[in-house]
């Protein structure tokens, strides 16, 4: 008795794995699909995955789906070596609202985009991307919608010790691999120092983790091309609103290649 929001919140965090988890797969299984698809299609003379802006919607949605599958395995990695040690096991409790928040949103832009680089044979339902996209938003809503899990994250840096230790301790190996990263890192700590308002700043704080977090697993565990599309647009800030904007002059090749099926 008195205990029941926390009691709740221990039990349901195993659950926002699993919705990441799910986000992630659909995420991996829709850009594939659209992959596979441009690599067959033809227009105007040529494959559609020869075409530049093809290409680049392509990396961009590759990007997309590996930085969230690095985030989701490292939450699944924080489960499992939570029991036997407390960096980790605080490292949950704040990285799996931070996960949850961000993949599952994200989660129905890149499936809307890569229906969108199949045609009108992606919309219609003998296509598995109808069924992917109306599957897209539930595990956004299942365990949690954006604002409870934005304010859970709230909870969890001001009540949970080493909260902040913990989530920092998976960032700062970073540091040093890019300066974009760097001044990233540098944000994330003066946003959550400076926050005054936690009720309207909630979401701002946990995008900016979810970014942060994304681009430090991309230079540690992610290709080098990987590391620089998502440096040079989430986190340094040379991006559009949708997905194709990446800046001229960064290599996307290799991650073109990497969208495609085996």
């Amino acid at each position: 008795e008195g205990r029941g929001v926390r009691t709740i919140v221990e039990m349901i965090n195993g659950t926002r794995l699993d919705c990441t988890i799910g986000s992630a797969a659909i995420m991996r299984y829709a850009v594939t699909n659209a992959a596979h698809h441009i690599s067959h299609r033809a227009a105007f003379g040529s494959p559609l995955i020869d075409k530049p802006l093809m290409r680049a919607v392509i990396a961009d949605l590759e990007a997309e789906a590996e930085t969230a599958t690095l985030m989701m395995m490292r939450v699944a990695g924080a489960f499992d070596r939570a029991a036997a040690d407390p960096v980790e096991a605080a490292l949950k409790r704040v990285i799996t609202p931070i996960a949850k928040y961000w993949i599952t949103k994200r989660c129905t832009t890149v499936v809307q985009e890569a229906l969108e680089c199949i045609g009108g044979s992606g919309y219609v339902e003998e296509s598995i991307m109808p069924r992917l996209f109306r599957e897209s938003p539930l595990n956004a809503i299942w365990e949690g919608s954006g604002n409870v899990i934005a304010l859970d994250l709230l909870r969890a840096l001001s009540r949970e010790p080493g909260a902040r230790d913990a989530l920092f301790s998976a960032i700062e190996p970073a540091r040093g691999s890019d300066p974009r990263m760097d001044r990233a890192i540098d944000a994330l700590a003066d946003m959550i120092g400076a926050i005054s308002n936690p009720d309207r700043e909630a979401r701002r704080l946990i995008e900016t983790a979810a970014l942060v977090i994304q681009g430090a697993l991309a230079v540690q565990y992610g290709s080098d091309q990987l590391a620089d599309v998502f440096c040079a647009t989430r986190l340094g800030g040379d991006w559009g609103h949708l997905f194709g904007t990446i800046p001229p002059g960064v290599a996307i090749d290799q991650l073109v290649e990497a969208a495609l099926p085996v």
